[in-house]
């Protein structure tokens, strides 16, 4: 089931509209003490999984995730789970503490109120199980999936000669077209995908004057200097600096969702900032705000990505799930099922009008063969880190770090 709320016009011609339409008003994010457990949790799993994969890649390379998504298609996978399995992937997800029921619970009313809280800013999420053909399905594990995280159940012949293209259909539809495949190739061994699909676009409180950007110089932190579209304005903004980085914050529509960026000041770099970015600072930072007017130079970037997340989410702790030792015996009780790959592909427009984002993540499971005057300057003109968030409760949505600004 997919739910979303639709992207409102902007002010200027909300006045074209009759005097008694009415507008719709955004709204604050209430969840319960456990709810709120449940996003820490997954903040603290998203740091984590962002550092793993930031290990595995080049020095040049633009790097996107959705620490929600991944674990939006953990937590349906997690609902087939059982024994040492169970209690790895709680491990990697933080997940302890919470009773299942808690988890479940906390994950639907996410979804809920995540998807109406500013009318200036789409956003959707939808979830999907695509099951083999003639592959027993425990009915539990359907009925948890389909009340909680809202998945749609869909039996497919797997040896059709569409069936990639009807599960990159379904992706392509829920990603307004920003992410057009996730699969390939269906491998003989394969009986299952959980997909999570969100999509997400926001327009900016303060809007970008198209008139004023220009080509300017970016230094990345290998090879040489190159010129890319930036953006530039002055306002007040959120802003918070110390010896590491400068921190701004750009809010969307209603300011229930903001970008906050991390420029490196000095010689640092993305990874010193990622080397101190922990739960505990991360709280310190975004609380210590202050309202500052600045100068922001911004460049455009729209880039896309596509990670197997094996390997950083084994060295978390889910190594069993990837084994022949793996226990999913809540989704098939004959067994012998693992995880074969979790797949994350991402994608982000950032411009003068706003940003529109993307991503997708498909577990594969298979059979096992067995200060200063008064205006700051936040020049973003090297490589810097991003994030898309929810501000009432600072659930990260998108996390990146650009290296390369390319429009």
């Amino acid at each position: 089931m997919k739910k979303s709320v639709m992207l409102c016009l902007a002010a200027v011609l909300a006045v074209t509209c009759e005097i008694n339409t009415p507008v719709p008003e955004s709204r604050d994010l209430h969840l319960n003490k456990k709810s709120l457990e449940l996003l820490a949790s997954d903040n603290v799993f998203g740091l984590e999984l962002f550092q793993e994969v930031m290990q595995d890649a080049e020095a040049d390379e633009n790097i996107m995730i959705s620490p929600l998504s991944v674990a939006l298609a953990l937590g349906m996978t997690y609902n087939g789970s059982a024994s040492t399995t169970r209690k790895a992937m709680e491990a990697t997800l933080k997940l302890q503490g919470l009773t299942e029921e808690e988890i479940n619970d906390g994950y639907k009313s996410i979804i809920d109120q995540l998807l109406d809280l500013d009318p200036r800013v789409l956003m959707e999420i939808a979830n999907a199980i695509w099951y083999k053909e003639g592959f027993e399905v425990q009915d539990e594990f359907i009925n948890t999936n389909k009340e909680h995280f809202y998945a749609e159940i869909r039996s497919l012949d797997f040896s059709r000669p569409d069936a990639v293209d009807i599960i990159n259909q379904w992706v392509s539809e829920h990603t307004h077209e920003l992410i057009e495949e996730i699969i390939d190739a269906i491998p003989p061994e394969t009986v299952m995908y959980l997909i999570n699909a969100i999509y997400f676009k926001g327009t900016w409180t303060y809007e970008f004057d198209p008139e004023e950007t220009k080509l300017e110089s970016f230094y990345p932190e290998t090879g040489a200097s190159f010129k890319s579209p930036a953006m530039h304005q002055e306002t007040k903004l959120n802003y918070y600096q110390n010896n590491l980085f400068k921190l701004v914050e750009l809010p969307y529509g209603d300011r229930k969702f903001s970008m906050l960026v991390f420029l490196p000041s000095g010689d640092n770099t993305c990874s010193d900032i990622l080397a101190e970015m922990d739960n505990e600072h991360w709280n310190n930072w975004t609380n210590d705000f202050n309202e500052t007017n600045v100068h922001l130079q911004l460049p455009k970037f729209k880039f896309g990505t596509l990670k197997l997340l094996n390997d950083p989410l084994s060295r978390m702790g889910m190594e069993i799930a990837f084994s022949d030792a793996a226990d999913f015996t809540r989704i098939n009780p004959a067994g012998n099922l693992f995880i074969s790959r979790v797949l994350h592909k991402t994608f982000i427009d950032v411009n003068e009008e706003g940003s529109e984002a993307a991503a997708v993540t498909a577990v594969e499971i298979s059979l096992t063969s067995a200060g200063g005057s008064g205006l700051t300057h936040f020049i973003a003109e090297k490589p810097f880190l991003f994030l898309i968030r929810e501000n009432s409760t600072g659930s990260i949505l998108f996390m990146g770090r650009l290296s390369q600004p390319v429009y």
